[in-house]
């Protein structure tokens, strides 16, 4: 995935400055920084929920495989297919069982699947986010009822049923306890052997222990969000070549 010369707006206020930034397949890509400098913005513009901000706008280009997922052709669905989201609150939907929130996904894209595929999709979904074995056995419970950490991994899986390349993880661990968030941070690891993850996070041994990539975001005062740098997540925090990334990992501000 291929972010290019992306500025967004909220209004007349530029949130977004000529961004580009590569997010590499197979690999995890961290976005760090203080809060309010552009990171979960750009994420949200990387599947269209930017657009859905009334007074949002934006210019640049977003490229799956080459091809730019705001082109006028493009059905907005299409995008939302492709390209998951976890949000930072775990959001199942409560009363909904957890066999059903795995599949609600193929009815918002239309899919059509028999009961032997949805099965086989809640099963390997709940396997691939790690909760399988948790709730194999209470599947017509409703998702409401599990742990926050099992409704962050039911909220992965219920991405993953309609097999996006790509997954959004806007700081998918901050609700939840050292445990579960070791738990999430190793099924990352595991599903970016076959999609492409970014996520936000605000805790620095988090980039650190989850991602290959990371980019550093930051907004001066009354300014839009740019990238300082970005690159090989070990360098950035080793051996960074702006002083303000040095200040930012070593904790000096933010």
């Amino acid at each position: 995935m291929q972010a290019n010369r992306i500025t967004a707006w909220f209004g007349d206020r530029k949130v977004l400055d000529r961004v580009s930034l590569t997010m590499p397949a197979g690999q995890v890509t961290s976005l760090i920084g203080p809060s309010g400098c552009g990171k979960s913005t750009f994420l949200r513009i990387l599947n269209r929920m930017h657009e859905l901000v009334p007074s949002a706008t934006l210019a640049g280009e977003v490229l799956l495989d080459g091809e730019d997922i705001y082109d006028p052709k493009k059905k907005l669905v299409e995008a939302r297919k492709h390209i998951g989201m976890v949000f930072q609150k775990p959001n199942p939907f409560p009363a909904m069982s957890i066999y059903d929130n795995v599949i609600a996904g193929l009815k918002l894209t239309g899919t059509k699947a028999s009961r032997e595929q949805k099965d086989y999709l809640v099963e390997t979904s709940l396997a691939k986010a790690g909760l399988w074995k948790e709730v194999k056995d209470r599947l017509r419970s409703p998702g409401g009822g599990l742990s926050g950490g099992q409704q962050q991994r039911l909220c992965i899986a219920r991405s993953l049923a309609v097999t996006p390349r790509v997954l959004l993880m806007d700081e998918p661990c901050s609700a939840l306890d050292p445990t579960s968030t070791r738990v999430i941070e190793e099924t990352m690891l595991e599903l970016a052997k076959e999609v492409t993850i970014v996520i936000v996070t605000h805790n620095m041994q988090q980039a650190q222990r989850v991602s290959q990539q990371c980019a550093f975001f930051l907004a001066a005062h009354g300014k839009p969000g740019v990238i300082v740098e970005h690159g090989d997540t070990a360098a950035m925090f080793d051996s960074p070549i702006d002083p303000r990334t040095f200040d930012y990992v070593n904790g000096r501000f933010g």
